[in-house]
């Protein structure tokens, strides 16, 4: 097991950018299956990834918590909306601010920001480090607190939310991250009582 605590100064640092859309609650779910994903695929550089998906969101900070949900998740076109741009333009700048902090290179800076810059609305990943990414910030949605938090978000229930996502599988990038996600959703479906509820 790889010594997760090199990423400490960072979370620190990006913590107060975490207090919107629960992404202190998304973030660090999201960052436990890139460590999984990342033990089954050794061709990964495991920095980039780790500290990709540890600041993918941390844009949201800068966005109206109203305009988030009504543009971001509740609109016809919430994958392509100005908000979804805005967070992924406002996660870089602050990525880029927290990784020169906590004396990142310049280098890994550009990767970890390439990641971010396009993460939901660039239609195809640039390589391995970037569907890695991608799959971890899907997989949260498949647990139990995923599934609760993003049903309020897209103003559903639990029961219609699971079923969104289990319509979103073949959007994986990876077929550890499918495989993940096809378990994760058994075990929420049965948890949630979602075949009575």
């Amino acid at each position: 097991m790889r010594d997760l605590s090199l990423y400490d100064p960072v979370w620190r640092a990006a913590e107060p950018y975490m207090r919107a859309r629960k992404n202190d609650v998304h973030i660090p779910l999201s960052f436990a299956w890139c460590q999984k994903l990342l033990a089954l695929h050794p061709g990964a550089d495991a920095d980039i990834c780790s500290l990709a998906i540890l600041l993918h969101d941390i844009g949201w900070y800068s966005i109206d918590m109203e305009r988030i949900l009504t543009e971001g998740f509740r609109s016809e076109n919430f994958l392509t909306s100005d908000v979804r741009v805005l967070h992924e333009i406002e996660g870089v700048r602050l990525g880029t601010e927290v990784l020169k902090a906590t004396g990142w290179s310049e280098d890994v800076i550009a990767q970890v920001c390439e990641i971010i810059d396009g993460h939901d609305t660039r239609s195809t990943p640039h390589h391995l480090n970037d569907r890695i990414v991608r799959d971890s910030d899907k997989l949260w949605r498949y647990e139990v607190t995923g599934i609760s938090v993003a049903a309020d978000w897209f103003g559903t229930t639990p029961g219609g939310y699971a079923d969104r996502i289990e319509g979103e599988l073949h959007k994986f990038e990876t077929d550890h991250g499918r495989r993940m996600a096809e378990e994760a959703l058994d075990i929420s479906r049965a948890q949630l009582m979602l075949h009575v509820l």
